[in-house]
């Protein structure tokens, strides 16, 4: 980090003397400082408010700006930034903070490299501690990154610096401005596509650092902001390999759902584990759906800033770039649930055109799907939804559109084109449970799926009963197809295994996140 001198050292609030520049960011410039009442040094940082704005707009940014940086004067943690003082000169905010004598994290991996996976969990559990007070207090970092993140130069303490942007959680912000502010290669999915922060974006954001911490590099740098904007909200997600011994945490923090993303506590305890043992266990937690009420109307549409619109903009040219294509051929392979890939007949309930297949493995004859008449709404499917009473014993909630199509034990809700695969499957219980059920169909994944990668599977629960969830990428049946996600859920239930699961394309993760969650959280069995 570079030291400029000064010739003519400033004075602010006739206390702290300005002696040499240290760093410079988006929000303001760091300066080495000594502070003359209490004889100490420290660094005070001088925030740089735009210089268009009015004097009324001014002043509210500088107002803002003190009211965030004196809730963050409130934490107390060993790994968050000590602010002594905050204080306006000359109509400039500035931060008194302690002086951390060393080098940030991004420096230590330019100087020397990437650091080893025992030493990336010290720095994760190191700022899991530090987000875990802030956010009790309410107070978000938004900016976690390697170049915030400071190290003694004894190399023990790790220290959570510059929340410049953060955001005192039920304010107006300095940020909310149009603009956005931060780094996209650590920022979360759902920051970048203008919805609603919370805690769930900072882990992100500490998932794709402990991936810098490895490698030296995030996983999403890309060689152009609409590259990095695609890799973030909907390109598949690739660990690096350094990241292995991590892998149960990195995957839980980049998990794009922030519903699903993994807790503070849980992630905490993962990387307590491996520092203790070398292994890192597998994730626990509840599976609960997305979807919080398949009864509830619509929300109202979100207010779209600036700043979302750019960031769309920008990501439909990175998609339009890729080529992702939605195109399915019908060829014989598996999929979730260890399932046969559906093969079309006869044309089912919604039409389908009539395609030769394998007589060795035609599928049954297709049952029309009957629909309860119960009004506009049937009971359990949300709006663009029907409920499907099938045949087979079980009802559930399937997009408008789908067709049935029964691949021998196994049933598929298909959309059009095959783009989009529901499938559920019933067998008798298995001794080993959910779990056991599919860890043996994970390790027949490269046998069953081409491509087979980036998988997990994941003890959790289901309505109170056990379950075990499962997630795997996958070329698709063919090239035309492209790469498939699978969200697979299993569980046991009066006396049956059921599976659930849905593959979709992975530029289309959050489309296929909704039908897998609306297709659990409404699943019912109706076989006596």
């Amino acid at each position: 980090m570079g030291i400029e001198g000064l010739d003519n050292a400033r004075v602010i609030a006739g206390r702290y003397r300005l002696e040499a520049r240290i760093g410079r960011g988006g929000m303001g410039v760091v300066w080495r400082a000594s502070d003359q009442l209490l004889g100490r040094r420290v660094a005070v940082k001088e925030l740089v408010l735009d210089e268009t704005l009015s004097a009324d707009e001014a002043r509210r940014r500088r107002e803002r700006t003190l009211r965030e940086a004196r809730a963050v004067a409130q934490l107390r943690h060993p790994n968050v930034i000590d602010v002594h003082d905050v204080v306006e000169d000359g109509e400039r905010p500035y931060i008194v903070m302690e002086l951390i004598e060393g080098g940030s994290l991004a420096d230590r991996l330019a100087r020397t490299g990437p650091v080893d996976a025992p030493e990336a969990a010290r720095i994760g559990i190191a700022l899991l501690g530090a987000l875990r007070v802030a956010h009790a207090a309410g107070v978000l970092h938004r900016d976690l990154k390697p170049a915030n993140v400071l190290v003694e130069a004894d190399g023990d303490r790790v220290v959570l610096t510059d929340f410049g942007i953060a955001q005192v959680s039920g304010a107006t912000t300095l940020t909310e401005t149009g603009t956005f502010v931060g780094s996209p290669e650590y920022t979360a999915p759902e920051r970048i596509s203008g919805e609603r922060t919370g805690p769930e974006s900072d882990l992100w954001s500490l998932g794709a650092m402990l991936c810098a911490a490895v490698t030296g590099e995030s996983p999403f740098r890309r060689d152009s902001l609409g590259g990095i904007l695609h890799a973030v909200v909907s390109a598949e997600i690739r660990p690096p390999a350094a990241a292995g011994p991590l892998l149960p945490v990195v995957r839980g923090l980049l998990e794009r759902d922030p519903a699903r993303r993994l807790g503070i506590d849980e992630a905490d305890r993962l990387l307590r584990a491996y520092v203790a043992t070398g292994t890192t266990p597998r994730p626990v937690a509840a599976y609960t759906p997305t979807l919080r009420n398949p009864l509830s109307a619509p929300g109202p549409p979100q207010k779209r800033s600036a700043r979302t619109v750019l960031a769309a903009a920008a990501l439909v040219a990175a998609m339009a770039g890729a080529g992702v294509s939605a195109a399915a051929l019908l060829v014989n392979g598996r999929e979730g649930g260890g399932s046969q890939r559906p093969t079309t007949s006869a044309p089912g309930p919604t039409g389908g055109t009539a395609v030769p297949s394998d007589p060795a493995t035609q599928p049954r004859p297709t049952v029309t799907v009957t629909e309860r008449q119960t009004g506009s709404t049937p009971p359990g499917s949300p709006a663009g939804y029907r409920t499907a009473v099938d045949p087979e014993g079980f009802s559930l909630a399937v997009p408008d559109g789908f067709s049935r199509k029964p691949d021998g034990p196994r049933i598929f809700y298909t959309s059009p084109g095959d783009t989009f695969r529901i499938g559920i499957s019933q067998t008798a219980p298995d001794p080993g449970g959910p779990g056991a059920v599919q860890r043996r169909s994970d390790a027949k994944g490269p046998r069953d799926n081409p491509g087979y990668r980036d998988a997990s599977v994941t003890d959790t629960t289901h309505g109170g009963r056990p379950a075990a969830l499962r997630r795997f990428t996958w070329n698709g049946f063919s090239t035309a197809e492209g790469a498939r996600h699978t969200y697979d859920l299993c569980w046991e239930q009066g006396g049956r295994m059921y599976d659930v699961w849905v593959s979709a394309p992975v530029g289309r993760l959050a489309e296929a996140k909704r039908y897998f969650d609306t297709a659990v959280a409404t699943f019912v069995p109706t076989a006596d």
